[in-house]
């Protein structure tokens, strides 16, 4: 069975979508989450303080730390976080979409590592950061999930990924949780063989 990962995007309002999906994951909830949460940089250390749900810490991690099943991970100011064979690594590379660190360094590098086992969230914001990173996701054979737009404080970043990919899920974040419980108790689809490329790519 395809080992899962949730990998999960917040802007702009996306902080307490992130908070309320979070609290609606059950005590033992497996998967290893990875998130990139864009605030401005005097806001960021607050991040591991008001992410820690229940026994779940909020970890910031270094550079070739291993990820452990369970665990939630958050992108350090200034780098992106990226994963690789269990690993989280850290990279101060050219920003994307604006933005260091960047939702779709990410999502694009779970896609490669994961394929299939990959599940992408992208939560309230602004732009289109994640929307790419959704494409890959869906490319390797993952699951995409959007907050409705309707549902979040600023909609512009569910849009562009719903204007991008055609997403598997599009969910209020009260129903995430619930969601992901289920997608994480199913076998992850075959693996999605594929080239570097595409739109946005």
């Amino acid at each position: 069975m395809t080992p899962r990962i949730v990998v999960i995007g917040a802007s702009v309002g996306g902080l307490p979508a992130l908070q309320q999906l979070l609290r609606g994951l059950p005590r033992g909830f497996e998967p290893t989450i990875c998130a990139v949460v864009q605030l401005p940089a005097w806001r960021r250390d607050m991040l591991p303080s008001v992410l820690a749900v229940g026994d779940r810490k909020a970890i910031e991690p270094v550079n070739r730390q291993p990820l452990m099943a369970g665990a939630l991970y958050i992108a350090p100011p200034d780098h992106h976080l990226l994963v690789e064979s269990g690993e989280a690594l850290l990279w101060h590379g050219p920003k994307e979409n604006s933005q260091r660190p960047a939702i779709n360094a990410l999502f694009r590098s779970a896609a490669i590592a994961y394929g299939a086992g990959v599940i992408g969230i992208v939560l309230s914001g602004a732009l289109d950061d994640g929307a790419t990173g959704l494409w890959w996701i869906k490319r390797h054979g993952g699951v995409a999930i959007v907050q409705d737009p309707r549902d979040a404080e600023l909609a512009s970043m569910p849009q562009a990924a719903i204007a991008t990919v055609d997403v598997d899920y599009c969910v209020a974040v009260r129903e995430m949780a619930p969601l992901l419980v289920r997608l994480a108790g199913e076998p992850a689809g075959p693996v999605v063989a594929s080239e570097a490329g595409g739109a946005n790519a």
